[in-house]
């Protein structure tokens, strides 16, 4: 599974962040592989949540780690197939861990309201 987590720093050491549209990295992994992408949309105005989404949706992402989620990239998300998942007060690795033993269950509505 294709996972991209949130991230406050480059490695898998750095805690989950809990933003995901305005989160500075993404450590996207891929089996033994990751990719470590700087969020391009840190700095926009609005619309960064949905922005995220699709940028992540087209990297063939299939699960998503963060703290919190928008409605409107909740949305996004589930209507490219991508699984979300809130992680709070981990490290990047213990977070994909919980979620590939099964342990965090995907949320089933944004946890964050939104901003306008």
């Amino acid at each position: 599974m294709k996972i991209a987590v949130s991230a406050s720093g480059k490695t898998l050491q750095d805690q989950v962040d809990v933003r995901f549209g305005r989160a500075p990295y993404f450590l996207i992994i891929d089996g033994d592989q990751v990719e470590v992408v700087a969020n391009p949309n840190l700095s926009a105005g609005g619309g960064v949540g949905v922005q995220t989404s699709q940028m992540l949706a087209d990297r063939g992402v299939e699960a998503v780690i963060a703290g919190n989620f928008g409605p409107k990239a909740y949305q996004v998300l589930q209507a490219a197939g991508i699984k979300a998942y809130s992680v709070e007060g981990k490290k990047v690795k213990e977070a994909i861990e919980l979620v590939k033993e099964g342990k965090i269950q995907p949320i089933q509505a944004a946890n964050k309201a939104s901003h306008w």
